[in-house]
């Protein structure tokens, strides 16, 4: 494989995907969101881009282990409970495939994100 094959997020030119969460997980605001999804292994399992979100609170059900790193804006992280994590600019967390509860954005965000959604086990019938 050659230098050419390496993905710089700096230098790529990945068209934008635009969407919305479904409109039962919307709590408040008009959380549009963008993401440039600039990497996709051929398997299907691993992607990395980057995210952004417009000021809302919707629901999230998490089936990917999702590396992020905030570098702009603010927004919260929310668990079933009620337990939360504001997030900022610099911040660099994990959050583990099976995590419900609610993102808010505060002010515009934007995060580097890096997935990996494991595979689903095959079932001999």
């Amino acid at each position: 494989m050659s230098i050419s094959t390496i993905i710089d997020f700096a230098q790529v030119l990945t068209e934008a995907e635009r969407y919305r969460p479904a409109a039962e997980k919307i709590l408040s605001g008009d959380p549009d969101q963008l993401v440039y999804n600039h990497y996709a292994s051929p398997c299907g399992q691993f992607a990395a881009g980057v995210w952004e979100g417009a000021v809302g609170h919707w629901k999230v059900s998490y089936t990917e282990h999702e590396y992020c790193e905030i570098v702009q804006g603010v927004s919260v992280l929310r668990d079933e409970a009620g337990e939360a994590k504001t997030l900022r600019a610099g911040d660099r967390f994990v959050i583990p495939a099976g995590f419900e509860g609610t993102w808010e954005v505060l002010e515009p965000c934007r995060k580097i994100y890096v997935m990996f959604e494991a595979a689903s086990p095959t079932v001999d019938i």
